[in-house]
């Protein structure tokens, strides 16, 4: 298993980790304390502990070297488990919104204070998480990191929510019960943003979407350092996790034998491979140099 899928299964064994234990304190304190907010935040964890499971496995797939049954690895496992965080948090804020409206129209008491102790500390110990989860992410280019990442600063922002709810019904006193259901039908709002967010790029990676136009350009810089190519056309690169595919044409000299040209397409696969640490697999196709009337990098 390479380092880069080792950080990021680290960051989600973690993230379960402290999302078990914090599930588990909103929910008794939600509970004794009469708040409808910290129990739908409470909710939210729950769906945290299942993201960061998701994120695990999908990572661990990924990691798998390819087979004949899957000849070009197992990376969209990472993507997929992406889209799954994201259409989780679909589903925990339509389920917080919808227990916050029924709390809005349920008369229920006013929220004990020491929730918003638990709140507090609930937000420091999640937006703590989602930084190093989202440092993980970047560091090593995960999309279901990154979206495990956001699902733990989704949950800051619900406790964060749900404590100037409770904060504004203790203060104003009777009649302002369900200030902390509103609290939490805002943050659901939030959440569903998030998942959005998340889940877009990862149906784009599923959908081979082409990746950022930087990536491209070191790739093709790379095959045209090579000696011996005249020009590279048709450069397409998919995403499969954190891993690429490229696929491209090298044009070289006419005259070039059978197997000088094996040996070019060999040297222009190191040469992107070395550029760009997270090319997985290249397919070079070689044709003869035809002049300069077409562009070095047309598609």
């Amino acid at each position: 298993m390479n380092n880069p899928v080792r950080l990021g299964i680290r960051s989600a064994q973690a993230g379960l980790l402290v999302n078990t234990i914090l599930t588990g304190v909103k929910l008794v304190a939600g509970i004794a304390g009469n708040s409808g907010a910290l129990i739908a935040d409470a909710v939210e964890s729950s769906a945290d502990i299942i993201s960061s499971g998701v994120v695990w496995s999908g990572l661990r797939l990924s990691a798998r070297e390819a087979d004949d049954a899957y000849p070009f690895g197992y990376g969209k496992a990472e993507s997929l488990a992406a889209a799954v965080v994201g259409l989780l948090l679909l589903g925990a804020a339509a389920g917080i919104a919808i227990e916050a409206v029924r709390q809005i129209v349920t008369p229920h008491l006013t929220p004990a204070p020491f929730t918003l102790v638990v709140l507090v500390l609930v937000v420091v110990v999640k937006e703590t998480l989602f930084r190093r989860v989202r440092a993980v992410g970047s560091a090593v280019d995960s999309a279901a990191v990154r979206a495990d990442a956001w699902h733990h600063r989704s949950d800051a922002i619900t406790s964060a929510a749900a404590f100037v709810g409770i904060s504004i019904s203790i203060w104003k006193g009777p009649g302002w019960e369900a200030a902390d259901d509103w609290a939490a039908l805002l943050a659901s709002g939030i959440i569903a943003a998030n998942g959005v967010r998340i889940l877009r790029p990862a149906v784009q990676d599923l959908m081979d979407r082409s990746p950022d136009a930087a990536i491209l350009e070191r790739i093709a810089a790379a095959a045209l350092a090579v000696p011996g190519v005249q020009r590279i056309e048709k450069l397409k690169v998919r995403r499969a996790g954190m891993d690429v595919h490229v696929e491209l044409h090298v044009q070289a000299d006419p005259l070039m034998s059978l197997h000088d040209a094996h040996e070019l397409s060999g040297a222009v696969k190191g040469g992107i491979r070395a550029a760009e640490k997270s090319v997985l697999g290249v397919l070079v196709h070689m044709e003869p140099y035809e002049g300069d009337e077409a562009s070095a990098t047309s598609g």
